[in-house]
């Protein structure tokens, strides 16, 4: 489950290292976000655990409402919905003798920012564009009368 607060974590045998999380979920140590990952992870590894997400994505639903769609206990299936409030992937409000399920989106943050270092097309745009902007203010410094390393100067 996830608590804002100072984390101890093992960095060696025998060493500890403080970490802090703040109530957003935002880490200032990496390691804290990948433990917030391997939570998530372990929580959408279950494909009941996966269809679960996807009917509260379209709605609130009951533990009863869910259970309806799926040839599983109730108790099976509140056994997986534990895992996915206790991962903070959902969150529950109890109305009168009903518990009412919804998906809690500031988590799936962790693991999308944490997926987003693999999006090679991300980092190439980033670098083209970078590219572009240098080919532009190249361009320009020509047209304006150049710069003092300009083509022009370097070849004289």
């Amino acid at each position: 489950m996830y608590v804002a607060g100072f984390y101890r974590l093992p960095i060696a045998e025998g060493q500890l290292d403080t970490v802090v999380c703040t109530s957003g979920g935002e880490t200032r140590n990496r390691s804290v976000t990948l433990l917030f990952v391997d939570e998530i992870a372990g929580a959408i590894a279950d494909p009941v655990r996966r269809r679960i997400l996807e009917l509260l994505r379209e709605r609130r639903l009951t533990a009863g409402r869910i259970a309806e769609q799926f040839e599983l206990s109730r108790p099976a299936i509140s056994r997986h919905l534990r895992v996915l409030r206790e991962s903070g992937l959902v969150r529950d409000t109890v109305v009168g003798r009903e518990r009412r399920y919804e998906l809690d989106p500031t988590r799936f943050g962790d693991l999308t920012r944490w997926l987003a270092q693999f999006d090679q097309a991300e980092r190439w745009e980033r670098r083209l564009d970078a590219l572009e902007t240098e080919v532009h203010r190249t361009r320009r410094e020509r047209r304006t009368g150049g710069s003092p390393n300009s083509f022009e100067e370097r070849t004289a």
